[in-house]
């Protein structure tokens, strides 16, 4: 075995590509690590280009997964908070990460609805379920509970998410996720669930909530758009995020 010490090696031309093995040979690398800004397979294809500062581009789709972030909102004082573009027969399933929501006023309600005329309207037809898990800072009053009160039967207004929210401690928020599957077909309805964790207050005590609401858009025109909102006040604080599901 032979070794070849270099601190530099280049082709004798610069069209010229300098092969290191062939198609049946492995090359170790022992102890170093190889550098280059652009990786590309034995076809030509780039995998991914960096700017040399770790900051990727070009990224091959064969790498990409099957998530796809689409759109990221930061509200501040914002009565609402709507997606009206991306949402079509691209994907299956499209999530909402809602992180961090601060309301303006205290016991605000955290809401979302949907839109079939590309968010002209906020007023699709649904039909929800909710329960939710509670547990106060004082170690009292714990529940697991259906809450009739704020489910929806054939309804056009907005779902509650999250039960008045704590608004009035700065630190009070609600963070979770929405899924929203088939907002595209025009033959079934569209089914959602929630699954969401946030800080209640009353004048009692404060509140650990889990929540749980489901249901669906009855109706078979296309779901375009979706709006959050809180019942009274604004979004104070917060950050929304699209996700498209392959």
């Amino acid at each position: 075995m032979s070794k070849v010490y270099a601190d530099k090696i280049e082709p004798r031309e610069s069209t010229t590509d300098v092969t290191i093995g062939t198609s049946t040979n492995t090359v170790t690398l022992a102890g170093n690590d190889l550098r280059a800004n652009t990786v590309k397979d034995s076809g030509g294809n780039t995998l991914w280009t960096s700017d040399g500062s770790g900051n990727l581009s070009s990224v091959n789709s064969g790498l990409a997964g099957n998530l796809k972030l689409l759109s990221t909102q930061t509200a501040s004082a914002a009565s609402s908070v709507s997606f009206t573009s991306d949402i079509d027969d691209t994907y299956d399933v499209y999530i909402f990460k809602f992180i961090s929501i601060h309301p303006s006023a205290n016991n605000a309600s955290f809401t979302f609805n949907g839109s079939s005329d590309s968010g002209s309207n906020y007023n699709v037809t649904k039909t929800t379920t909710l329960f939710d898990s509670q547990h106060n800072e004082s170690g009292a009053n714990n529940a697991l509970a259906y809450d009739s009160t704020r489910d929806l039967a054939q309804s056009t207004g907005f779902q509650i998410l999250n039960y008045k929210v704590d608004g009035a401690s700065n630190d009070g928020t609600t963070s979770g996720s929405l899924y929203l599957f088939t907002p595209s077909s025009t033959t079934y309805v569209k089914h959602f669930y929630s699954t969401s964790q946030y800080m209640y207050y009353d004048v009692s005590s404060t509140y650990s909530i889990n929540s749980y609401c489901g249901g669906y858009f009855n109706t078979t025109s296309a779901v375009d758009a979706i709006r959050f909102q809180m019942d009274s006040g604004n979004i104070d604080d917060g950050t929304i995020k699209m996700y498209g599901l392959l």
